[in-house]
């Protein structure tokens, strides 16, 4: 793994592993001990990967596995943002890999990414005080199976792209939209870019949330990052968190 020039300027360092247990983890023990940001942990294997809401993230070699690690980056309470950062810098990673992918490659709220309707990557934020760390997991080679949200990998969907590849693209778009989100000063921005990338605008969707299952046509994202659905009686209601899955193609 090699950082791109641009991150490297910007201040970007990185440490690889072979094989660790969580990139995630390992970042927020650096982060406790005082370690400098902007650090990238990076590995070729993971033995406790992890996704959102505790669920494990299978880590076997030939994916991506990438964790930032920031110092103050913000306010803690605009630290959620971050994922529609990471979100579009891994968007512009992909497509600036492969000419003409931008029309397969699509968002799903709050961080996650489809190519051909199906998710290949996710994201995972995790804060500790002034510390957040951005987790990145990308399907270059393979996939599980039998998965809540159906699931691919790039090659799979006849793309070809390294994780050594991609983490360099990788690293240097996200310095570039680490700027433009600039502490949560450029979100308006971010979340512009994100909705023109979004996949399911102003289609039905279901949302599971830790209270139940909410129906309603997407019909964006608010200020503050929420999802903004349009219920069957016309009222409007806006999601903080949840899992999306999108019922019409």
């Amino acid at each position: 793994m090699q950082l791109d020039p641009t991150a490297a300027a910007a201040g970007a360092r990185l440490i690889t592993h072979d094989t660790i247990g969580s990139t995630n983890e390992e970042a927020l023990r650096l982060g406790r001990t005082g370690e400098r940001s902007p650090l990238w942990i990076t590995a070729q294997r993971q033995t406790a990967g992890r996704g959102r809401r505790g669920r494990t993230w299978v880590s076997e070699a030939g994916n991506l596995y990438a964790s930032l690690l920031l110092s103050d980056p913000s306010t803690p309470d605009r630290f959620p943002e971050l994922s529609f950062v990471a979100a579009l810098a891994l968007h512009d990673a992909v497509t600036a890999r492969i000419p003409g992918l931008a029309g397969r490659v699509a968002l799903k709220w709050p961080n996650d990414l489809l190519i051909d309707r199906n998710k290949f990557a996710g994201i995972l934020i995790e804060g500790e005080g002034a510390t957040v760390v951005i987790g990145i997991g990308v399907n270059c080679a393979h996939h599980p199976d039998g998965t809540e949200y159906p699931a691919t990998d790039l090659a799979a969907a006849g793309v070809r792209a390294t994780p050594e590849s991609l983490f360099a693209h990788l690293s240097a778009a996200m310095a570039v939209r680490l700027a433009q989100w600039d502490r949560g000063a450029g979100f308006a921005a971010i979340r512009t870019d994100w909705l023109a990338g979004a996949a399911g605008m102003g289609k039905p969707v279901r949302v599971k949330t830790a209270d139940g299952e909410i129906a309603g046509l997407f019909e964006g994202m608010d200020a503050s990052g929420r999802l903004v659905l349009r219920l069957p009686d016309g009222t409007m209601r806006a999601v903080a968190a949840g899992d999306v899955h999108i019922t019409a193609r």
